[in-house]
């Protein structure tokens, strides 16, 4: 699997979502299963949040990373309206629980709320110093958000980013190339649904002897700085997304798949889901 460094550590392009994952108790021993499989793939960083199913998702981590803690590399997002500089330790407090670990590797603002960014900030850089999360970063921040945040401490911005979604090339993925800072690409297979039937898609990927869902993921990574964070319950698909860090698509695959999915021509409302 193939790294790049995330908040001064080395961490596989492909990691885990676990978006939806928590909702439903009958599926509960299937995610385990998946998150645990992902992990012996090399997919050992983890995306989660207190949002997902209020919490179920992170049950489901922590059940997952038992005896495996120090493999994995454990991202969680608090909720906006806990952003304060009471209600982010609270939080965080709640997390760790149901996380079952004494600390998370990078703890993300969801999106912004109502807050000032330096009070969020300082309740994070608490947390750091407390030893309860190695780093912080934000989610669904576009550039201005951004520069107005004005921090060499944030380690990374989680935005939607998929072939249908390009509009943060632009300018906000270039201002985090040029700041270096690392993006994470959620939802980078769509929903699964339209994007993927698109014939274009399907006949590159048959060409490559590899799916739809895996060219996606190796468009996302063509260019240096991204992690892709797909989910996957079904022990196929788990399998499929880590094979697909090792997928190279041709300069005319791309050419191909621009003529279909458009680059950004203007600036445009960063896209959220």
């Amino acid at each position: 699997m193939r790294t790049l460094e995330l908040a001064g550590v080395q961490v596989p392009v492909i990691g885990q979502g676990t978006w939806r994952m928590g909702e439903d108790r009958s599926a509960h021993k299937r995610e385990v299963t998946a998150l645990r499989s992902g992990i012996e793939l090399g997919m050992t960083l983890i995306d989660t949040a207190e949002m997902y199913a209020e919490g179920g998702a992170e049950t489901v981590v922590g059940e997952a990373i038992t005896g495996l803690r120090d493999q994995v590399f454990l991202v969680s997002k608090v909720y906006p309206h806990n952003a304060s500089r009471k209600g982010i330790p609270q939080a965080c407090e709640r997390s760790l629980r149901r996380l079952d670990t004494d600390y998370i590797d990078l703890y993300l603002l969801h999106w912004r709320g109502q807050y000032p960014l330096e009070e969020t900030v300082e309740a994070f850089e608490r947390l750091r110093e407390d030893g309860k999360i190695g780093r912080w970063g934000v989610s669904n921040f576009d550039v201005d958000d951004l520069e107005e945040l004005s921090s060499s401490q944030c380690a990374t911005n989680q935005v939607l980013y998929n072939l249908e979604e390009r509009g943060i090339e632009f300018d906000l993925l270039p201002w985090c190339q040029h700041q270096h800072m690392p993006l994470m690409a959620y939802c980078p297979i769509g929903q699964g649904g339209a994007m993927l039937a698109e014939p274009v898609l399907k006949d590159i990927a048959a060409r490559h002897g590899v799916t739809p869902a895996q060219v996606s993921l190796a468009w996302i990574l063509r260019q240096d700085g991204l992690i892709a964070i797909p989910k996957a319950v079904h022990p196929e698909h788990v399998q499929l997304n880590a094979q697909a860090a090792q997928l190279q698509l041709e300069a005319g695959d791309l050419a191909a798949l621009d003529q279909v999915f458009q680059a950004p021509q203007r600036k445009q409302r960063l896209a959220m889901v």
